[in-house]
């Protein structure tokens, strides 16, 4: 069976996301900060964002 390590890694991400936002919208409702989630968040969303650029464009040169 052939895994796909890149395709679990953005699964992996967008799930770590989904949390995130998640835990962000319960700080936002209990007045807390959530300064540090967000930054945390927008790193995911890099990492996230490069990975399927890279993915992509090694699926166009296969």
């Amino acid at each position: 069976m052939d895994e796909d390590p890149d395709g679990y890694r953005i699964l992996k991400l967008r799930a770590e996301i989904l949390d995130l936002c998640s835990a962000i919208r319960q700080l936002q409702r209990a007045g807390l900060d959530h300064a540090a989630a967000q930054l945390l968040i927008s790193r995911k969303r890099a990492q996230l964002d490069q990975l399927v650029r890279t993915q992509g464009a090694s699926q166009v040169s296969s």
